[in-house]
């Protein structure tokens, strides 16, 4: 979700929805970067499938960014994805919640005959079909439920801030999917990996960047804006086709894992891609919690046991969202004295770490009891192998009170802590 730290002056609100949509700002910064709200909402599961691989869960706490689509312009909300190429939206003329195409004189289905129905990308790896009765391209994506989101392959003028607006080819998909009552849905997906047909690529954004907060709000900076220094570490590039390893994702090299001062003895060979690409370790907006291979995480959870006993009370035999299988017992006030106690873990890579601390390491699972007014809590750190997924995640719950940049242009990722509504508020978000 940089030049010169902005003071903001004449910053100007571009559109405002209400209610179920969020409201919309964005701010230019002096640099020449576009500032936008990020929220981070809970999401019913079947509301936005999870891609094959992607990890899928019950419920999904995901960040949602609101966007201008079609003319006249139409509010969407998002959800915020860097493991992800092709954007989408649901689409239905009769619901205010979703894209209405029929509203918009500038949406445009492209025809099978375009060179963009014929591609092969990530997320299309094999060739549209052709509808026959319209000769528009149709697309079809799998999901790790065994369900399809189908639609039609589209284009329409995306308008961010002041910037002229942009013709971007998207999915515009029929398939419907309900969240449940009271939960907030969004009306699609903001896919923002490195892959042909991203947002970010078909946008021609070298750079971006965002900082998740702890409080909801954050923000989303496309553009640069020289804010703060960051401490950077290359991507991973891989040109052979391996069947495990992603290309377009932000891939990068996970170098060392520390529990409080103890560097954990994982053997190197543990944290690299195997010569089938499994074991990449990916920076993902778009999954919640965060993923190590199995023989990592053994380590770094015995590692984490021992430095918490006498602190923690375990709960063993309990498994949350079936990947997650340390997991403890107490009072929310005991839970709030040891998020106090408990020690850090340090993810080290080439030149960059994410410290992960306190609240962000344990989480309060809703609706579980125990005895003597005791809650479950579950370090947010889970074991791939019980996805099953061959990678390293970062999700963006490890991700809070950092300052991400993907910098495309220079092929890296840069990380700094802050406190991200002093960030936003130095960028002259209003939040």
């Amino acid at each position: 979700m940089a030049s010169s730290p902005s003071s903001a002056p004449g910053l100007f609100p571009l559109l405002v929805a209400v209610i179920v949509i969020l409201q919309l700002q964005s701010y230019e910064t002096e640099a020449g970067g576009l500032a936008l709200p990020l929220r981070t909402r809970k999401l019913q599961s079947l509301s936005i499938p999870q891609p094959l691989n992607k990890l899928r869960f019950h419920r999904n706490v995901s960040l949602t960014v609101t966007l201008a689509v079609g003319t006249p312009p139409q509010n969407v909300t998002m959800v915020l994805d860097t493991g992800s190429e092709l954007s989408w939206l649901l689409c239905d003329n009769g619901s205010l919640s979703k894209f209405r195409p029929t509203a918009s004189s500038s949406y445009t289905p492209i025809p099978c005959s375009s060179p963009t129905c014929k591609s092969q990308t990530r997320d299309l790896p094999n060739l549209s079909t052709c509808d026959s009765a319209t000769h528009n391209c149709h697309v079809s994506l799998s999901y790790a439920d065994a369900s399809t989101a189908e639609g039609t392959l589209v284009s329409d003028l995306f308008l961010v801030g002041s910037q002229p607006a942009r013709r971007t080819a998207f999915g515009c998909m029929s398939s419907a999917y309900s969240a449940a009552a009271g939960d907030t849905t969004a009306a699609g997906m903001l896919g923002m990996n490195r892959g042909a047909l991203s947002f970010i690529a078909q946008t021609n954004t070298p750079r971006f960047s965002y900082c998740i907060s702890d409080r909801d709000a954050g923000v989303l900076l496309l553009g640069t804006a020289n804010l703060l220094h960051l401490n950077y570490t290359p991507l991973v590039q891989i040109s052979l086709p391996l069947p495990y390893f992603d290309r377009v994702a932000y891939s990068v090299q996970l170098e060392t894992i520390r529990v409080g001062a103890k560097t954990l003895p994982i053997p190197k060979s543990v944290l690299l891609p195997d010569h089938t690409g499994a074991g990449q370790t990916m920076v993902d907006s778009g999954t919640q919690f965060s993923f190590l291979l199995g023989q990592a995480y053994e380590i770094l959870k015995d590692e984490f046991l021992r430095q918490t006993k006498g602190v923690l009370t375990p709960e063993p035999g309990y498994v949350f969202q079936g990947a997650f299988d340390m997991c403890f017992r107490a009072t929310d006030v005991a839970a709030a004295a040891a998020v106090r106690r408990i020690p850090a873990v340090v993810l080290g890579f080439q030149g960059a770490e994410v410290a992960v601390d306190g609240e962000r390491l344990l989480y309060h699972v809703e609706g579980e009891r125990r005895g003597n007014n005791e809650g479950v809590w579950c370090f947010t750190f889970g074991n791939s192998d019980l996805v099953p997924m061959e990678a390293y995640v970062i999700g963006h719950h490890h991700q809070q009170n950092v300052w991400v940049e993907y910098d495309l242009q220079n092929n890296r990722v840069g990380f700094a802590p802050v406190r991200c509504d002093l960030a936003s508020r130095k960028l002259g978000v209003m939040l």
